[in-house]
């Protein structure tokens, strides 16, 4: 694992995930009420012994920075490190990064003191829980120059993903990014010789890509020497293949990319879902390390909560909460009814004094107020809920965009804006 390198890709715009992405990037979305999904993809390579790890951060990167340098501090015993690769423009490079593979390739200057002979390359909004010793040592058993990491997938979800044919020794030979029509069609292949049964492999005929490669650095340095290559699935992987021998390994976990509001609502309240959630934290041989905030334990008076996480440093006062999650610092007044919501949370405590003070101009203080109903909903963090709030998307709209009043509906799920204001008595 010493002679690994590993490059996280910290996002692009993310606008599938707007306005969650409004001041944040994608790997800095909140996940389970205190995690971040960056959380992820630095957890599993720390389990699996690698800790030359480098983010690769342009947009929105302000917090996603702020949460790296808190959290991932090694001893100074160990020859390891977390380190953000900010994009930057130089005397050889004044763009920006242009796509996934163009920021690992105007980054490799950073990493040239270091000696490895592979470049294991990440996604950093992806929710799984992967040993990438298994997916190394499957890379060098085969001699492979590149190896992906593959998930099977039913016809359904296809065009959504990179997609590849392989032959009968797991070797691709084929590889097309998110087809359509006629051409998806022909990327379908016998899944089987992935390791799948046949009942499996007869409903799930394709192999899509997980947007995990391990890369051995001569293979990756001169593929990318081509300035026209880009972006790892559109133009690098395809290149490969002729070029190179390219695995695919095949990954049997449950795996989600957190790619659209749907999605990422989803994800987070499988986590609640009964007895058998989608993915579990609880796994202390396989942890997923965040940072480290020091909060008192929650409080409840007198409320009812079923099939709820509730992190750190809430107080929840005489309510209903049920499948849900209610992030850390969260406060619930008398008589709120939650349910199907995924509340984040307050990046701060509101002292007695400045809650009495915001009810006196008028406002609500940070939290959800008394006798407020909220169903099937995402509220960011530090919202102001007033009392006798309605969040039921009671129109019934699949889409809708109101900024100035706080809120916007994608996909029927209303989703509460950072630090909006919601006024007592307002109805969604």
């Amino acid at each position: 694992m010493n002679n690994v390198l590993t490059f996280i890709l910290g996002g692009g715009r993310g606008e599938r995930l707007y306005p969650l992405t409004k001041h944040r990037a994608k790997p800095a979305l909140p996940l389970a009420g205190k995690y971040r999904l960056i959380d992820i993809p630095v957890s599993n390579a720390i389990n699996s012994g690698l800790l030359k790890i480098f983010v690769l951060t342009q947009f929105n990167s302000a917090s996603l920075n702020r949460h790296i340098a808190d959290t991932y501090r090694f001893s100074p015993f160990i020859r390891g490190f977390v380190d953000i690769l900010a994009a930057q423009q130089t005397q050889e490079s004044p763009d920006w990064f242009e796509g996934t593979a163009d920021a690992v390739r105007k980054t490799l200057w950073v990493t040239e003191p270091w000696t490895v002979d592979e470049y294991l390359i990440l996604s950093g909004d992806h929710l799984y829980r992967m040993d990438y010793r298994q997916f190394l040592k499957h890379h060098r058993d085969t001699d492979a120059d590149v190896t992906l990491s593959v998930l099977p997938v039913e016809e359904s979800q296809a065009s959504d993903f990179g997609l590849m044919k392989i032959d009968d020794k797991g070797r691709i030979v084929d590889f097309k990014e998110k087809p359509k029509g006629a051409a998806l069609q022909e990327m379908q292949v016998d899944t089987q010789r992935l390791g799948l049964d046949a009942s499996a492999a007869k409903r799930m005929p394709y192999a899509a890509s997980m947007g995990i490669y391990d890369f051995k650095q001569k293979a990756l340095k001169e593929l990318l020497k081509n300035p026209s290559l880009n972006d790892f699935g559109h133009n690098v992987i395809p290149e490969a293949i002729k070029k190179h021998k390219v695995q695919a390994y095949l990954f049997k976990g449950y795996w989600e990319d957190i790619g659209s509001i749907e999605s990422f609502y989803k994800a987070n309240l499988g986590l609640v879902k009964q007895p058998n959630p989608s993915f579990s934290f609880f796994d202390l041989d396989f942890p997923i390390y965040t940072h480290a905030r020091f909060l008192p334990p929650t409080k409840l008076l007198k409320s009812k909560i079923e099939e709820t996480m509730l992190c750190d440093g809430c107080i929840v006062k005489k309510s209903e909460i049920k499948n849900s999650i209610v992030g850390i610092r969260s406060r619930i007044d008398d008589g709120a009814s939650i349910e199907h919501t995924l509340v984040m949370g307050a990046d701060i405590y509101q002292s007695d004094a400045e809650r009495a003070l915001d009810l006196k101009e008028g406002k609500p203080p940070i939290g959800i107020g008394t006798n407020a109903v909220i169903r099937n909903a995402i509220i960011d963090k530090n919202a102001r809920i007033g009392k006798n709030v309605q969040i039921i998307n009671k129109d019934g709209m699949r889409k809708a965009e109101h900024e100035k009043k706080g809120y916007w509906i994608r996909n029927g799920i209303v989703v509460v804006l950072k630090n909006a204001l919601i006024p007592d008595g307002t109805v969604i």
